[in-house]
């Protein structure tokens, strides 16, 4: 009950947190986390429900957040159910990032250094407490410091490499957001799965673009979505 309850919240922020983060993006890591709680000045409630457009959009803000809350409180459970307990909170805040990361791309079509660096460092921390703490015996996907070295460098090189075949057509077929991020996952995963997840991530947004009749988007959402369906599909078989 308690991982639904910090999900459900923390998914309920996400919107807010996003918007926070794309006033502040263009600022230094430093910046943004002296800033990103900040207080603003905001006009008085009085004035702005008298606002028939300020209404409308906050009610629909109210609608994406309640969103969230329910699809990260369900991720979140998930998560808690099927990691080992004694690094359930580094699996909870990885998949936060994640989700966050979702939400900043899909605003501003940007990943910023300040969620992209910290779950790269995460990633290497986690690998190195699970090699010393559980030895061999660890059965699950997430490998030891070797591995996530390995699997950081996979989701670094393989993205640049693709690119270089396609940077005459489409220059920005992978940003240095998208790059950051597959590199943060790998240490995660290790380089055995990151291969596939970056598959699935374009497989997903190759999908995304036929049903919206676009071609160009943010990736970065395929890239998250592509790393919860690797995990869920791992946890089923």
């Amino acid at each position: 009950m308690l991982y639904v309850i910090c999900g459900f919240i923390f998914g309920g922020l996400i919107p807010y947190l996003a918007r926070r983060i794309g006033k502040l993006i263009s600022l230094s890591m430093g910046g943004i986390l002296l800033k990103i709680w900040w207080p603003n000045h905001y006009m008085p409630w009085e004035k702005l429900k008298n606002n028939e457009t300020y209404m409308r959009l906050w009610r629909r803000y109210m609608m994406r957040s309640l969103g969230w809350g329910i699809f990260t409180a369900a991720m979140t459970c998930l998560f808690a159910l099927n990691f080992d307990t004694t690094f359930v909170w580094m699996y909870i805040v990885f998949l936060w990032i994640l989700l966050l990361a979702v939400e900043v791309d899909k605003r501003f079509m940007l990943l910023p250094d300040i969620l992209t660096l910290p779950l790269l460092i995460l990633g290497f921390a986690y690998a190195a407490m699970q090699g010393y703490w559980l030895a061999l015996t660890e059965p699950y996907f997430i490998g030891y410091a070797a591995n996530s070295a390995l699997g950081a460098a996979t989701g670094f090189i393989i993205p640049l490499v693709a690119s270089l075949f396609v940077v005459w057509k489409y220059p920005d077929a992978f940003g240095d957001g998208d790059i950051k991020l597959l590199t943060a996952i790998g240490a995660w995963v290790g380089f055995q799965v990151i291969s596939y997840i970056i598959l699935a991530a374009c497989v997903f947004f190759a999908v995304n673009c036929l049903i919206n009749k676009q071609r160009a988007g943010a990736f970065g959402p395929s890239i998250v979505y592509a790393t919860l369906a690797v995990v869920i599909f791992h946890f089923a078989f």
